[in-house]
């Protein structure tokens, strides 16, 4: 008979016998496997947590790569934005033009972008432009949306040499005693051998920044700047955009421009039929006088235009010299300088500087409004008043745009405040001048337009006088200038000449004429036997223009630069500089909403 003791039978069918060491030891191990189990989930349960944690650390990780990536694709998007705008000669006419390069995109290892160049806005009267650029990395975007206007430099040149030939040039010199308080671009030159692109002579005074195309040391590795560098005050930079001066389809694209945009009453086409001289040395020209109107009690800035005016030139100096275009002629030739002029016995216009006002559009934004006068051929700007000091003054905002030269007889001045520690125009004055020729602008031979020039026998002639030759159609000659002592007719200009004006040249240099001359009627009192040139405002030349000759005759050189113009005060876009830089506050970038 076998013995079974149900009562210590366990799960699965076994017995263990009572106190047994089995029995002990079998229950131990029941023990520890829940245990087991336990550590093992929790540990699970804790791998999973650091690989979850490792993976969303590492998902931040390419997150934070593609962010970068992102943006950085979004900036090459804006800076090729940037290149394509500098590469322009007219950023507006590309734009109206609907231009491919204002917009395309551009793929990378990591990602893509897109952009898209358009005109914003206008600030004052100061064309304002948007880059929008939107970078891609993955599922991540980026966008650089920037506002950007066109950099405008205080004095810009298409290279710092004079014409002596047609296809010739030489070096000409800032030389000591000269004040150049305006920031200064010179395009690289691309000269070979390769030499410094600015040339100096003794310590003239460069008070702020330079900045040149050109890098500072040649192919070679040799430093062409060493020897100057403690000349330049507020620093020199190298290997900067050039400027678009010298590009004659950017300056007929903003001239056509300008024109359209000017009042029908204020364009101009004269033809002077003063018998003067011959066919080849007449040219014509209108004549315009700024001076203030008190006769109401008020202040008025006022233009006096006299049209269809016959100038006389006279054979330059070696240095007289503009730009032609005409193939196989060279590029250079001398050009006929002011001797004086005749104007019709017609009416005068006489108008409020404000009745030319006009506004720039581009689509449906709209620019502050300004004075507009534009003229198919030649300029003169100077008066004939018997006073000692008829200088043209300028109330209100106005610019001058031709198609040939621009001859100034008379010191130039804005009405209004002025800093009394520079004597320019105050800030938050409003009155201002441009002058834009697609020929040449230049300081007239004072010694030129007298009587013994016109061939007059009486040496104190009435002012007005019919021309001998032709009195039916009654031309009256003009003196301009300032009187010379009791000869109403013999007219010169000041020791010291001011000019407040943002000047553009787009057919050769600024300057005097007939320097190299010997004429008596030079002024030859400032020091070193030089008169001073003062320009107030801003300038930009094709190629540099002779003012005067060191210690022999002509003028020294004292240009400042006159902010405001930095503003966009001027009507119109006739900027020429190759730089876009962010408006104040114009930079932003950031992620879209998805």
């Amino acid at each position: 008979m076998k013995y079974t003791n149900k009562s210590n039978a366990i799960a699965g069918g076994r017995f263990c016998v009572p106190h047994s060491a089995f029995c002990i030891r079998r229950t131990r191990n029941g023990f520890i496997l829940p245990f087991i189990i336990v550590a093992v989930l929790i540990l699970a349960i804790l791998a999973t947590g650091l690989i979850m944690v490792g993976y969303g650390v590492r998902m931040q990780a390419v997150r934070a790569k593609c962010q970068t990536a992102a943006l950085l694709a979004a900036e090459a998007g804006y800076e090729q934005g940037i290149f394509w705008m500098s590469e322009q000669p007219d950023i507006l006419g590309a734009l109206q033009n609907a231009h491919s390069g204002a917009s395309g995109t551009i793929d990378f290892e990591s990602g893509d972008c897109s952009y898209q160049v358009d005109f914003d806005d206008y600030i004052g009267a100061r064309p304002v432009f948007r880059i929008t650029s939107t970078g891609t990395s993955g599922i991540v975007k980026r966008v650089v949306d920037v506002q950007v206007v066109q950099e405008v430099t205080g004095w810009v040149m298409g290279k710092c040499r004079i014409p002596t030939g047609p296809t010739s040039t030489g070096p000409v010199n800032f030389a000591n005693g000269e004040i150049l308080d305006i920031p200064i671009h010179i395009n690289n030159l691309k000269d070979s051998p390769d030499e410094r692109d600015i040339y100096i002579v003794g310590s003239p005074a460069f008070m702020q920044k330079v900045e040149m195309g050109e890098p500072r040391n040649t192919s070679g590795g040799a430093d062409k700047y060493a020897s100057v560098m403690g000349l330049f005050k507020d620093g020199i930079y190298f290997d900067q955009p050039n400027v678009r001066i010298t590009s004659a389809a950017a300056v007929q694209s903003k001239v056509n421009r300008f024109r359209d945009s000017t009042n029908v009453l204020f364009r101009f086409a004269p033809v002077g039929t003063a018998n003067i001289g011959t066919a080849a040395t007449r040219r014509n020209a209108v004549q315009l006088e700024f001076y203030i109107d008190t006769s109401s009690g008020s202040e008025v800035g006022m233009v006096k235009i006299t049209n269809n005016c016959t100038v006389k030139t006279s054979p330059g100096n070696t240095y007289d010299y503009n730009m032609i275009s005409s193939e196989g002629a060279g590029i250079y030739q001398k050009y006929g300088i002011y001797a004086y002029h005749y104007a019709p016995d017609a009416p005068l216009l006489v108008y409020p500087i404000t009745a030319t006002y006009v506004t720039q559009h581009f689509g449906s934004k709209e620019s502050a409004p300004g004075g507009q006068i534009f003229v198919n051929g030649d300029v003169i700007i100077g008066g004939d008043m018997a006073a000692p000091d008829p200088n043209m003054v300028i109330k209100g905002k106005m610019t001058v745009v031709v198609t040939g030269n621009i001859w100034i007889a008379d010191a130039i001045t804005v009405h209004g405040a002025r800093d009394p520690a520079t004597d320019l125009p105050a800030e938050g004055n409003p009155n201002v001048l441009g002058l834009i020729a697609q020929g040449v602008v230049k300081i007239v031979d004072p010694g030129l337009s007298n009587n013994s020039v016109v061939g007059y026998p009486e040496p104190n002639g009435v002012p007005d006088r019919i021309y001998p030759s032709d009195p039916a159609k009654k031309h009256y000659y003009k003196p301009v200038a300032n009187a010379d002592g009791a000869v109403a007719n013999n007219r010169k200009l000041p020791h010291t000449m001011i000019v407040e004006a943002a000047v553009t040249v787009g057919g050769g240099g600024w300057g005097a004429e007939n320097v190299n001359s010997s004429n008596p009627k030079r002024k030859t009192t400032g020091p070193g036997n030089n008169d001073f040139l003062v320009l107030r405002g801003s300038l930009s030349e094709c190629v540099r223009g002779i003012v005067g000759q060191v210690n022999s005759n002509g003028y020294l050189k004292k240009y400042y630069l006159d902010k405001r113009l930095l503003e966009g005060i001027l009507p119109g876009d006739i900027w020429f500089g190759g730089k876009y830089v962010p408006a104040p506050a114009g930079w932003h970038d950031y992620k879209p909403e998805e």
